[in-house]
């Protein structure tokens, strides 16, 4: 709330305990205040406002609402009421609101600066682009300063921006921003930086990077001071636009000798220097190269330059910088693309790269620095590199167990360079296992000597030698997915709960377990891991989906329903932050962020990951309360789901995924590629539609349930039955065409890398049958209408089409089952083994029943009243041997079969928690193969029995949905 600093008006000493009572959240002592003193004085339309945001915040909406509006149809003007009402209205999530209260206030007191800027700022947070400028203009006309006038201009940029006509933003909103500006230019009243770079902007926007270049090149380019190197950034920039190349090759030049580590300059003079070769462009003779100053050519100048460089640096006294050196590298790459014969003057890759390695490798960025040139060396160096660089490294004397370690950080951090380089160029795939297992043996006794230098370590900060545990949980991931031996994962699991333990903060263990717990099926430990990363912002939307692909399809229900609220509650906050975020970068100047600002709450508004979790949540929801705490058309109104609104933005959808968050050093040949990245999306995309469709079809079933029954009508259309129907029957169509695409896409069984995207449930839906039989029941709730529509006595072939969908869908369900049947973890020889493919299943058969029963709930709707009609004809006819109706046996049947497989499904369940409860994981045998310490084994067992817990946790979660289902099954016989 704001707090009042001045006491000049009565009326603040009086609201002053009510601001009080809500800053501090006591929001029934609030109301109570205003109560008593709008008692006293009741016309104090701020104390009505004040109980309005208490009754808000205790969850009496309507109420709230009413007493605002009350206050705001008198169009208030004191400071105290505005500013009240704009709160409740922002906790309303109603701004649009907060303009109409501005709007009144500014024609009451005209000439008030702060309502005309209050006004302005209402419209941005609405987006309200043209009443923006209007207002920016007013606001200026009453007070001319210049940011006002800027204002307005801005708002004219971003018209131009959302137009969806792009000819009428190029012909009339830039035009129009430009000439505004050069008014101000013409009159010299530019004052600040802020105003040059929007003027750029508009400029840039337009096309006109002459004009542009002019402007940044002029005396109003001097004003652009706030980022270093802001000019030649800007310079640089409208050369490569204008295709200027001999200024770009100059500019760089000249920027390089003044900082010869600025990378992004010397790619510019690289990209320029071949441009003009190209070109045969050659300086004039006796005039200057061009206005930026001499020009370079040729390879040779190049190839020189870099030297000179490179020389510069070898003397001197302090630490060399990374550029020279680095620019060697990518100069050689860059000649030798072109097949350039010059590359040989700079020398030979292999040796350049361990002089780098000797200057920088033990920096932790060495690796990465090196990673990028690797493929210059042909494939029989690799060995001789590493064996090179392994010479580099000062390790101590070697001990009893073979191996030498370092004396210090700086050695240590060589070391690790030289192991991760190792990995990089594929020294360690091609090891066959007993090398694998040597080289997990050398890992770990470095990874333990490593640890005395990090014995000073606060818990935030991380071990130095931790990179070598990573390596060591990712040669046994080799080892597991090579021999398929589980117990390497489980050594894998050991190592890194080992690591945690020792360096709490560590992200990527956390990610590893993380990913690993998952492919296990084991959601439970995931939970904390994931909530101790304290993703922050926008990594809800970049590594959210690590959480989100397993929430659901693990059977932890609650924990599920808590990982999607983690990250909605950022998508759902993204909208109001961005109006603040804009509305402070209108205040304080900076034009070129807006557009920024937009694009970014357009892309988490169009992300993959948003649609997922939402569709997701309403699902998990239906799935686990719909017909058990309330009816499925009360939950699927509470959701405000409407089956034929489809509100994804399918054309436009952004896979915002860090699908690189985990730490690799793969080679090239088993990294993650683009068509990795696009199959996911295609795949993720894919059953994003299934569930959308599944979501918005129960939708329909749930609002068919409660029409009113059609038979003899003519007014079909005016009851809404067949409206109704039409939409599922749509609803079902596009099911089948998108299954369609869904088996065409399993079909090509795509592979992705261990650590790149996790592959989607489609595989696992199609394969177990969930999908079909789903589809089977919504389209049996479409016949059942026509049954009603109908009526029992003309309908037999109709009853026995019932029947046999019937029939069909238990024959589906016992199927479905038999596929969840088989341990789930389970002990042979001495071994564990998971099998976490079954509880996947299992999960898509709980989902199925839940559909299978609305559906049979619906069905009972619809016989019940046509047993009713038959039951009174029987009465007039006083006729009691008439046989009953095929239909209404079958449906008794039908729900006396459903209830046996749902008891014999709560069998299998229970037969695994008790399976899964006599395992004595004691008795395991750990580390055969090589030797692991009794502490090391304790980590291991750690890992073993929070998998087996978290099972425990899912197969009771299960178990208990199940039962609630068996109860919701006895209410539908008749």
């Amino acid at each position: 709330m704001a707090a009042r600093g001045h006491v000049q008006d009565p009326n603040d000493r009086r609201l002053r305990p009510i601001y009080d009572y809500l800053d501090n959240g006591n929001n029934k002592m609030a109301i109570q205040q205003a109560d008593k003193l709008l008692k006293k004085h009741k016309d104090l339309h701020c104390a009505k406002v004040l109980k309005a945001i208490g009754l808000q915040r205790t969850g009496k909406q309507d109420e709230a609402f009413s007493l605002a509006q009350e206050v705001a149809t008198l169009e208030p003007t004191d400071d105290n009421s505005l500013q009240a009402l704009t709160i409740l209205y922002r906790e309303m999530h109603r701004p649009e609101l907060v303009t109409k209260l501005y709007e009144a206030a500014v024609k009451k007191v005209p000439l008030s600066e702060e309502y005309h800027s209050h006004l302005f700022m209402a419209y941005a947070r609405v987006g309200e682009y043209k009443k923006m400028q209007q207002a920016g203009m007013a606001l200026y006309k009453t007070v001319p300063k210049n940011p006002y006038y800027f204002w307005s201009v801005m708002s004219l940029v971003m018209q131009a921006i959302s137009a969806q006509d792009e000819k009428l933003a190029q012909t009339m909103f830039l035009p129009l921003a430009e000439r505004m500006v050069e008014k101000m230019v013409k009159e010299e009243k530019i004052e600040a930086e802020a105003e040059v770079q929007l003027y750029f902007m508009i400029l840039e926007r337009l096309g006109k990077w002459v004009e542009a270049l002019d402007m940044v090149r002029g005396p109003l380019g001097e004003k652009l001071t706030s980022e270093l190197q802001s000019r030649e950034n800007k310079c640089m920039m409208m050369y490569q636009r204008l295709q200027l190349w001999p200024e770009c090759n100059a500019l760089s030049y000249k920027l390089l000798l003044k900082n010869p580590d600025d990378w992004q300059f010397y790619l510019s003079y690289f990209d320029s220097l071949f441009h003009l070769m190209d070109k045969s462009w050659s300086p004039p003779e006796e005039e200057e190269h061009c206005v930026e100053g001499p020009v370079q050519t040729t390879v040779a100048e190049a190839v020189k330059f870099v030297v000179d460089r490179m020389e510069e640096e070898d003397k001197k006294e302090s630490r060399p910088l990374r550029g020279p050196y680095m620019a060697c590298l990518e100069l050689i790459h860059r000649l030798r693309q072109r097949g350039c014969p010059d590359e040989r003057e700079l020398g030979d890759p292999l040796e350049l790269m361990l002089q780098f390695f000797g200057k920088f490798g033990d920096k932790p960025c060495c690796i990465t620095d090196l990673k990028i040139y690797l493929h210059l060396l042909p494939p029989e160096q690799h060995t001789q590199f590493k064996n090179h660089l392994g010479e580099l490294v000062p390790l101590g004397e070697v001990g009893e167990d073979g191996f030498g370690f370092p004396g210090d950080t700086k050695a240590l951090q060589r070391h690790l360079c030289v192991c991760q380089l190792g990995r990089v160029l594929g020294l360690q795939h091609a090891l066959d296992t007993e090398g694998k297992l040597r080289l997990i043996t050398e890992l770990k006794a470095h990874y333990h000597y490593g640890l005395q230098f990090g014995k000073s370590c606060l818990k935030t900060e991380l071990q130095f030698s931790d990179t070598y545990c990573l390596m060591v949980a990712h040669v046994y991931i080799d080892l597991w997915t090579e021999t398929g031996d589980e117990n390497m994962l489980w050594q894998s699991l050991g190592v890194l709960e080992e690591g945690l333990s020792f360096s709490p903060s560590n992200a990527q263990f956390k990610l590893l377990l993380l990913l690993l717990f998952c492919r296990l099926g084991a959601f439970q430990p995931v939970v904390d891991l994931y909530s101790s990363l304290d993703a922050k912002h926008v990594q809800h939307d970049t590594i959210g989906y690590l959480l989100t692909r397993y929430a659901g399809s693990l059977g932890q229900f609650a924990a599920a329903s808590q990982s999607y609220n983690f990250s909605l509650r950022f998508f759902h906050s993204n909208q109001k932050d961005t109006s603040e975020y804009i509305i402070q970068a209108y205040k304080y100047g900076a034009f070129e962020k807006i557009p920024e600002f937009i694009a970014f709450r357009t892309r988490l508004n169009q992300s993959l990951h948003f649609a997922q979790v939402r569709t997701e949540r309403m699902l998990l929801d239906l799935y686990t309360e719909a017909d058990i705490t309330s009816s499925l058309e009360e939950s699927v109104k509470a959701m405000g789901l409407c089956p034929e609104e489809d509100d994804i933005p399918w054309d436009n959808m952004r896979d915002n995924r860090d699908l690189t968050v985990l730490f690799s050093w793969d080679p090239k040949d088993r990294e993650l590629t683009e068509e990795h990245r696009r199959l996911s999306l295609e795949e993720e995309s894919v059953w994003l539609k299934v569930r959308s469709l599944t979501l918005r079809l129960l939708a329909s079933l749930a609002l068919l349930g409660h029409a009113p029954s059609s038979r003899n009508s003519d007014k079909i259309n005016e009851n809404g039955v067949s409206a109704k129907s039409s939409t599922l029957q749509t609803l079902l169509s596009q099911l089948d065409l998108t299954l369609q695409t869904a088996a065409q896409i399993t079909e090509k069984q795509t592979q992705y890398p261990f650590l790149g995207p996790p592959s989607s449930r489609l595989a696992t839906a199609l394969s177990s049958g969930s999908c079909h039989c789903q589809a089977s029941a919504l389209q049996l709730s479409l016949t059942l209408q026509e049954l009603e529509t109908t009526g029992l006595d003309d309908s037999s072939e109709l009853q026995t089409q019932i029947c046999n969908s019937f029939k069909s869908l238990i024959v589906q369900l016992q199927e479905l089952l038999s596929r969840c049947k088989g341990e789930v973890l389970e002990m042979k020889d001495s071994r564990l083994k998971t099998q976490p493919s079954l509880l996947e299943t299992l999960v898509f058969f709980v989902e199925t029943v839940c559909v299978v029963l609305w559906v049979a709930s619906y069905s009972a709707s619809v016989l019940r009243p046509l047993k009713s009609s038959l039951q009174k004809k029987k009465k007039k006819k006083k006729d009691s041997n008439t046989a009953m109706p095929v239909v209404l046996c079958g449906f008794q049947e039908w729900t006396g079969s459903l209830q046996g497989v749902v008891t014999q499904a709560l069998d299998h369940v229970k037969g695994q928690e008790a399976s899964l409860t006599a395992l004595k994981l004691a008795a395991l045998t750990l580390g055969e193969g090589h030797a692991q310490t009794q502490e090391e084994c304790g980590f291991t067992r750690a890992a073993m029995d929070k998998v087996q817990t978290s099972y425990l946790g899912s197969l009771q979660e299960l178990g208990d949905l199940l039962r609630k289902r068996a109860d919701s099954l006895k209410s539908l016989k008749f």
